[in-house]
Order: C-alpha cells, then structure tokens, then sequence
C-alpha cells in the first residue's frame, strides 16, 4: 500500500513538472519579435549640369553670364563655381567665357562683358537667365526682341553691376549674386527652372574605357598664346587643371585653380561680320568633336538638340560626362580641330 502511494505521488510530482515546464516553454515562444527598423534611405538628386548627388532637387533656372578673357581681366571671379564654361572666340584671336551657374551660385560672378547672338541663342537653348554688360548692333537687338530673359550693365551700371576699383573699364564690372532673384523681379523674369535640360553621366562604377591615352591638352586659337589653353590630367583627383598664356587658371573668390572633369572641343564654322572682327558662330549644323575624360580622349560629334549642343558617340547615343566640372571650346572649322587641338601621354614623353 505504502509503495503504491509512494508511486502515485512520485508520478503525480513528474506530471506537475512537466506541465510547469510546457507552459515555461510556450510563454516563451509566445513573446512577440520586435521588428527591425530600418533607417529610412536619403534621397539624393543629380544636378543637371554637373552629375554630382545632392540631397535637395534643383528648382532654380540656370543662370548664364558672359565673362571676360582679356588678360587685365584675371583671374576672374566666381568660374570655378560654374558647372559648365563655354570658350569661344568674340572678336579677332580674344575669347569669351559663357559660364552656366545652377548646382552653385557665388558671390560675384566677373568681369562682366558685352553678348554676342549666339551667346544669346546658346543661353535660350538652356531657357536660361542671361547676364551680360554691352552688346553687338546683332545682340542688341535680339534682346530687345526679348529672346531671352536677360539682364544688362548698361542699364543698370552701378547698381545691381558693380565697378571695381582694381582694374580699369571693361574689365571690372561684376555682377553681384545676391542681387539676382531683385534683378529678375526687375525685368520681369522668373528663375523657377522650367526647361528640364540636363546631361547624361556614367554611373559611379563606370569609367572612360575606350579612346587613346591623353593627360594633356593644348587648344590652339592663333598666335597670341594668352587666349590658347593647356590641360593636365591628375590621376589622383581625377580632374583636369587649366593654364592659359602660361598661368593657372584660378578664381579670384578662392585663389584656387579650377578642377575640371571633362574637356571638350568642338568644331564649327566661324565668319567675321564687320570691320571689328566681329564674328557669326554656326552653332546648329553639327561637327566634329574631341572629349577628354579621365587622362583618355576619343572622337565624337556634336549636334543642337533642341537647342541645346549635345556631344553624341559614333554609334549616335548621347556621350556620358565624368560627374564634375565641364569646360567646353568651339574652335573653328579653319584650320580645323584637327590643327586647333593636340594632346600627348605625359609618360610617353618622359
């Protein structure tokens, strides 16, 4: 009897434990799992004229001014903030900047100079916000037609145009930036970016594949070396610098040189049009083109898009820019980029 009991109680102890230990292992399989939060991705946008990724989308128009080469006229301000300089020449061997400012824009943007008429056309193309000082009887009268919305020294001079007292008339009036949204208001334009025009870039795991090895660059224009270019390609930072007449291209704002990520030439029919060398640009029949990219070089073709110039590769697809700076020639079809344009593997020559 006692050993029976003895039994009952020692299974009825087991019987206990074991459901104790059921409802131990339930409670815990029963918690809930806490999900894991994800910290929310940033969305980034690229810049139209530069490729670069920023955590704001563009909503101002491109601004485009006409800047001075003359050498009293350097180093010039605010060029190293442009995303893309056009060079071109205005009259007999001097050349003109057009500079296009939209990812940045800085505190003064000079020596301002007078426009020519595809300085004009090239700034509607972009629907761009144009700032010159003087003008050709040509240019003068395309403004005033209102081919664009523009604003100009000669009439403002003084105020919204600033004259430093460094240098000597023409080449010290500067536009001042934090005039910029009062001088639209005061021509009645806008600067909401309304024209969505922008490049084409190789993604961040691309590179310049194809083409010949070229880490420097001469541009030619004639004789007068102050207005002929040189570029050298730094593997480090993988951008160009600049020199023209034998000096480094730098902005005055910063004192450092620009950093550029593509050069590019284009080749177009130039025509004098009056006794001051004045000239007249084809910028829509299409050409020849070179572009440099990451120490490398190869043949393309350029073409007016809608009035915007375009480089296009051989096979007729749109050529993909380095994210970066750009600065692009048009050289004339006299001699030909062939003669305008030489370039050279530095580690050849050494």
């Amino acid at each position: 009897m006692f050993r029976k009991k003895t039994l009952l109680c020692v299974l009825a102890s087991i019987s206990l434990l074991a459901a104790c230990g059921d409802g131990s292992e339930k409670s815990i399989s029963d918690k809930p799992i806490e999900p894991v939060q994800e910290e929310p991705k940033e969305i980034l946008y690229p810049t139209p004229f530069t490729g670069e990724l920023i955590s704001n989308e563009i909503t101002m128009r491109p601004v485009i001014a006409t800047i001075n080469n003359h050498p009293a006229a350097r180093p010039q301000s605010g060029i190293a903030s442009a995303d893309v300089v056009y060079e071109m020449l205005a009259e007999g061997d001097v050349t003109r900047f057009l500079a296009l400012f939209q990812s940045e824009i800085p505190d003064s943007i000079g020596p301002i100079r007078s426009a020519r008429s595809y300085f004009i056309e090239l700034a509607d193309g972009f629907d761009a916000f144009y700032i010159a000082h003087g003008f050709s009887p040509e240019a003068k009268q395309m403004l005033e037609n209102g081919i664009v919305d523009n604003i100009n020294g000669m009439y403002y001079d003084g105020s919204f145009f600033k004259r430093s007292k460094d240098r000597v008339a023409p080449h010290n009036s500067y536009f001042m930036s934090d005039n910029l949204e009062a001088a639209a208001e005061k021509v009645n334009a806008s600067l909401l970016y309304q024209k969505k025009v922008s490049y084409t870039y190789y993604d961040d795991e691309e590179s310049v594949k194809v083409g010949a090895q070229a880490d420097r660059i001469h541009v030619r224009y004639s004789n007068n070396e102050n207005f002929n270019s040189t570029y050298s390609y730094d593997p480090v930072s993988n951008t160009y610098s600049r020199s023209s007449g034998g000096t480094v291209t730098t902005d005055l704002l910063t004192g450092e040189p620009i950093k550029l990520s593509n050069v590019l030439v284009l080749e177009m029919d130039h025509q004098v049009i009056d006794n001051k060398g004045r000239r007249e640009i084809d910028i829509y029949s299409g050409g020849r083109a070179y572009i440099f990219q990451q120490g490398m070089m190869r043949e393309l073709r350029w073409e007016n898009i809608d009035g915007v110039l375009t480089a296009v590769e051989i096979d007729g697809s749109e050529a993909k820019l380095m994210p970066g700076k750009t600065w692009i020639h048009f050289v004339p079809t006299n001699p030909g980029i062939a003669t305008s344009v030489t370039y050279s593997n530095s580690e050849q020559q050494s």
